[in-house]
């Protein structure tokens, strides 16, 4: 008997793989308890055109991630704090304020946990941060910290 693997099975084989399987171990343990399915044309079919369709929403988010960077790379991103009696700031800017005002200046969604900044910026002046999306792409953003 012919499977199609759908998930990893140790000493078996990888998702995706077909296997030729014991009709009992197939049918009993692989296809009832949903770790594989029968190899028939329709189903490999079905399997490689969902394979198809992942490959291509990852290749858009990784076009869009691109743009994101590019854009991100051009943005200088303005913060009004309020300042304290010697000129310093009262805390410092956090990653979720950074993050929300992307949102707010630029229409451009980050996650907070995406933004790294080396030490904390409890000054006014302008900074450099980086900005990691994920799939290996990474991206420069200016801020500039300015007293109200």
């Amino acid at each position: 008997m012919k499977v199609l693997l759908i998930k990893d099975i140790k000493g078996l084989g990888k998702t995706g793989e077909i296997k030729d399987v014991k009709d009992g171990y197939g049918k009993n343990f692989l296809i009832g308890k949903g770790l594989a399915k029968l190899a028939t044309t329709d189903v490999l079919r079905q399997y490689e055109a969902g394979e198809k369709r992942k490959a291509e929403q990852e290749a858009a988010a990784i076009a869009k991630l691109h743009e994101i960077s590019k854009t991100l790379a051009a943005t200088t991103l303005i913060i009004k704090r309020s300042l304290g009696a010697n000129g310093s700031l009262f805390g410092a800017v956090t990653k979720d304020e950074i993050a929300k005002e992307l949102e707010v200046q630029h229409k451009i969604e980050i996650d907070k946990k995406h933004i790294e900044i080396e030490l904390p910026i409890k000054s006014t002046g302008l900074f450099d941060i980086s900005i990691k999306m994920g799939h290996g792409i990474h991206s420069n953003l200016k801020i500039e910290i300015v007293g109200e």
